[in-house]
């Protein structure tokens, strides 16, 4: 089958276009036909910094992607052929890259039937990692209120985070963003106010009455907001990050009694926990909600075909980092 991978670390020209052979589901996987993809900072920074997986020569990429169930393995209770899916996968798997794919059946939701293949691909990771990080990090419930201030509202992840947090809440959501476009990418997500973080971010706060903020996810350069981070942060308040700063120290954040958190939504398929099938649970409810028009599709960029040319100029623009909402790449 055609896929696209890479032998070395490096650049995003060392993504190659390759042949390997049609994946062979395992008891409880589902094998898929890849229809569409999406690229996240993930695949920027696995591909800069891991090599092959274990007994491997090649590295394939892309844990975002929706497609048809072709065959199932002979544990499989929750799909059948034919059966439309998306799905986030696993990090120690080979990604969706690829003509076929295979993933654990419990990590996949049916895909939403009112959206198109590249919509549904737009999804899964970045609604995963905003919904463990809103309702199990923060700790969030529908009827909690006060404040939630997301630095980077206008990346993949902000982008579901203000979704969710504005219909799915009582919150009063803020957002970050410094451009004109990124600013009303935010507004029409739902946030209720947008500040800038190139500016100073406590006056704005101070301005339209919001001093401190109990609940703050720092979607982005948390290095380099960490003073704004401990001046803003309420008394006993919740900090959850998904960025991977070069350093962070969270001794100050003590004498609030301050929750410092990470969220990564891969923890749970790492670990082996036992509890990982409630990935494909979120992912059912997220279906739900797009169906419903609750919850609005991401992508602001196509590509096609999947290439290995689309894919370098897609993680080309990932880490020039200017990208609002999410770039999904189809078909073979």
């Amino acid at each position: 089958m055609k896929a696209i991978g890479y032998s070395s670390i490096g650049a995003p020209s060392v993504l190659e276009e390759i042949e390997l052979p049609k994946p062979v589901p395992g008891p409880r996987d589902l094998l898929v036909k890849v229809e569409a993809i999406s690229i996240n900072p993930v695949d920027t920074k696995i591909r800069r910094r891991a090599a092959a997986l274990p007994g491997e020569s090649w590295r394939v990429l892309g844990w975002d992607v929706a497609g048809v169930v072709e065959a199932v393995g002979a544990e499989v209770t929750l799909f059948a052929p034919g059966d439309e899916v998306f799905y986030a996968g696993e990090l120690m798997r080979q990604g969706g890259n690829a003509e076929w794919h295979c993933v654990d059946e419990r990590l996949a939701g049916h895909k939403p039937e009112t959206l198109d293949w590249g919509q549904a691909a737009s999804l899964p990771l970045t609604a995963l990692t905003a919904w463990e990080l809103l309702f199990e990090r923060l700790g969030v419930t529908p009827e909690t209120e006060g404040a939630l201030l997301v630095i980077g509202g206008a990346g993949g992840v902000g982008s579901i985070l203000i979704q969710l947090a504005r219909r799915l809440t009582e919150l009063t959501v803020i957002a970050t963003a410094s451009r004109a476009e990124s600013r009303a990418w935010c507004e029409t997500m739902g946030a209720h106010h947008v500040i800038d973080h190139s500016r100073d971010m406590t006056a704005q706060l101070a301005e339209i009455g919001h001093p401190e903020i109990p609940f703050v996810a720092s979607l982005t350069a948390s290095d380099v907001h960490h003073a704004f981070l401990v001046e803003t942060l309420a008394p006993q308040g919740v900090l959850v990050l998904i960025d991977d700063p070069a350093g962070f120290d969270i001794m100050p954040f003590k004498r609030k009694s301050a929750t410092i958190a990470w969220e990564f939504m891969f923890t749970r398929t790492l670990f082996e926990m036992d509890d990982k099938e409630i990935l494909g649970e979120i992912l059912e409810e997220v279906a739900r909600l797009a169906d419903e028009g609750l919850l609005r599709p991401t992508d602001t960029r196509r590509l096609a075909p999947i290439c290995a040319e689309t894919l370098r100029e897609a993680h080309e623009a990932s880490e020039r980092g200017a990208s609002i909402g999410k770039t999904v790449v189809l078909g073979f």
